[in-house]
């Protein structure tokens, strides 16, 4: 994992993730990512399908006007959401938040990395409550 913080894009999966933003004018990258973990169920999450999901419940704060501060790694990001002023539905908004909750708990790669990171799980934590 080419992680170098506990924030939504402070690692290279999620990083390369935004990036398919910029083929979407839409939700539905978005909603395709979170859909992946939620479709899931109880079945064991990747490292790599959690930090993208993360990356798109971030964006849904991003849209939602609750932005994280903006850097180097989120610039791309800033700009997406500048030009797709996009409300996303309450339904999305509601997945993004369950898809949150179903990481941090087992089996999930994203835990066994950071359950004893107690700034990974305040991160987790801010993200939830600026989606909702």
């Amino acid at each position: 994992m080419g992680a170098w913080d506990t924030s939504s894009f402070g690692n290279d999966t999620a990083n390369d993730w935004a990036y398919g933003l910029d083929d979407c004018s839409d939700l539905s990258l978005i909603e395709s990512t979170l859909r992946k973990v939620a479709d899931a169920g109880d079945e064991y999450i990747e490292a790599p399908d959690g930090e993208e999901a993360v990356a798109a419940a971030e964006v849904l704060a991003w849209l939602r006007g609750n932005r994280s501060p903006v850097n180097a790694y989120t610039e791309k990001v800033a700009s997406w959401v500048d030009e797709h002023p996009i409300s996303p539905p309450i339904e999305v908004v509601q997945l993004a938040v369950a898809v949150l909750d179903r990481l941090q708990r087992e089996p999930s790669e994203l835990i066994e990395l950071w359950a004893e990171d107690s700034e990974w799980q305040a991160a987790m934590a801010d993200l939830r409550a600026r989606l909702t």
